[in-house]
């Protein structure tokens, strides 16, 4: 059992923490609001741009000369999964449910016979992932000396995955991140770049009518202007919707750790006065059976 000054010591280390876990909560809160802001604000042109490329698209079906970045090179062996995470930790599981959905699309591919290379975005989607695919990551990049994600961050990735494709370094690439929902929900989103992959338009559902655009310039020239600008757009978008998660993540983890520290400190401190109460006891009952021996 533990001594009166075991416990004392070890009230004061929980509520030391506590007080952190607490300013960690206020301060995740503080950037949250930020963070879901940018978020909310890259989403509608993050959503026309995929909206214009996908009516683009479908105009350049079954028509030769289509982009690569649109159409593939014609091969589905190779596989570069490009996984962003965040920068630090202590944001409950945030970034291992990133992690764990890139883990089993790659033994998942594997398992099919293909190729599989990882680029990592964030220095705990490295450590994740370096135990078990360490050989298999060709590429990795943090942003740790950055204060505010900015787009020139994102066209960093987007410019080297290009260079990669150009290289003939993969076939297809496939980003990981969270998309924000709430303080409580984020969900892992794994979004297909090359070949590109767009949303269904709604003028294809049932009833709806079937519109048809002329393009100026034509539909190559466009495609190859905006093509290479969306995988900048849909990283930057993914560094954005991650920097929101990764804030309401940390802000529940670290409420739910004040709350732990709280019941822990109460647990605690009926022990040290239960302990205290058995000394006191045992020491009324040494006095009083010392003087009647008297």
């Amino acid at each position: 059992m533990a001594s009166l000054k075991d416990l004392k010591n070890r009230i004061a280390s929980v509520k030391a923490t506590q007080k952190i876990t607490k300013a960690m909560k206020m301060v995740a809160a503080a950037k949250l609001r930020r963070a879901q802001s940018a978020a909310e604000a890259a989403r509608p042109y993050s959503a026309k741009m995929a909206k214009v490329l996908g009516g683009l698209a479908r105009s350049m079906d079954g028509r030769e000369g289509a982009p690569e970045l649109l159409a593939g090179n014609g091969r589905d062996q190779v596989h570069l999964l490009v996984v962003a995470t965040a920068e630090r930790g202590l944001c409950g599981g945030f970034n291992s449910s990133i992690a764990r959905m890139a883990r089993q699309h790659a033994r998942r591919l594997m398992g099919e016979g293909k190729e599989v290379k990882i680029y990592t975005v964030g220095k705990k989607g490295y450590d994740a992932l370096k135990g078990e695919f360490g050989s298999i990551i060709v590429e990795r990049i943090d942003f740790r000396g950055v204060r505010q994600l900015s787009f020139n961050e994102a066209e960093q990735v987007g410019k080297r995955v290009l260079e990669m494709f150009a290289d003939g370094a993969f076939d297809v690439c496939t980003l990981f991140y969270s998309e924000f929902q709430s303080v409580i929900s984020q969900i892992p989103t794994a979004h297909q770049l090359i070949p590109a992959s767009f949303p269904a338009s709604e003028e294809e559902g049932e009833g709806k009518m079937d519109f048809v655009y002329d393009y100026e310039p034509g539909e190559e020239e466009i495609l190859g202007e905006l093509l290479p600008r969306n995988i900048s757009v849909q990283v930057f978008r993914a560094l954005l919707e991650n920097a929101a998660s990764e804030q309401g993540a940390r802000m529940s983890a670290m409420d739910n750790a004040t709350r732990n520290a709280g019941e822990m400190i109460d647990k605690l401190t009926l022990s040290y006065n239960r302990q205290r109460q058995a000394q006191i006891t045992k020491e009324l009952i040494e006095i009083i059976s010392g003087a009647e021996a008297l």
